[in-house]
């Protein structure tokens, strides 16, 4: 399980005053166990899959809140981490931006924690970021994704083996799905060739040497 790490690499994020600061009290440990117990009851069932809460709200004490203050960006970061990760090993998908946020309630005791996981739809049910090899990102929208040879593609590849119009980047109800157009050197996510194939968050697209990331964020 991905908690294993978690608090290793927070501690390098922050330069070893992490385990210093939390040598006591509620540990991020527990706060990471806890949302991903709630996200795993808060998924329904899809029509590719289950899909999972993407909105996720950790409220805590405002002694903790406090004690958690230098440190909420970092642990907010790896948290969503966290949490597409277990995506990832149990095939949920998302329908929305997918964010973890840390709140105070004053009505909660010092150690008490209250998450609340929600599934929350992003405009036409559905979100996606192509990460480009440069690291730049191209929001998917309503439209298809062309990529190919040709100049005029969405995606424009140079290497000789990709097909002028290559493969294509499709809205679908629960997602995006890509779609090889007949190539004569084929298509891949995560390796394995595909047809046709609805994408999850973090699916690694190949075209020849092109590699695409694809990001529910």
């Amino acid at each position: 399980m991905g908690v294993r790490g978690f608090e290793q690499r927070l501690e390098r994020l922050v330069e070893g005053g992490f385990a210093r600061a939390f040598r006591t009290g509620l540990q991020p440990v527990e706060i990471a166990r806890k949302l991903l117990r709630a996200v795993d009851a808060g998924r329904t069932v899809g029509l590719h899959g289950p899909i999972a809460p993407n909105h996720v709200l950790v409220a805590l004490s405002t002694d903790d809140a406090r004690r958690f203050d230098e440190y909420a960006d970092v642990l907010e970061h790896e948290l969503t981490s966290e949490l597409r990760e277990r995506a990832r090993e149990e095939g949920y998908r998302f329908v929305g931006p997918v964010r973890v946020q840390l709140v105070e309630d004053p009505a909660l005791r010092r150690g008490d924690l209250d998450i609340e996981a929600t599934i929350r739809a992003g405009p036409g049910g559905r979100v996606g970021t192509l990460v480009l090899p440069d690291g730049r990102r191209l929001p998917l929208g309503e439209e298809p994704i062309l990529i190919g040879r040709l100049p005029t593609c969405d995606v424009p590849v140079e290497d000789p083996r990709a097909s002028r119009r290559h493969a294509e980047i499709r809205p679908e109800p629960e997602g995006y799905a890509i779609v090889d157009l007949g190539s004569l050197n084929g298509t891949t996510v995560n390796g394995v060739p595909v047809k046709e194939h609805l994408l999850a968050d973090g699916d690694v697209i190949g075209i020849g040497t092109l590699v695409l990331r694809f990001e529910t964020a």
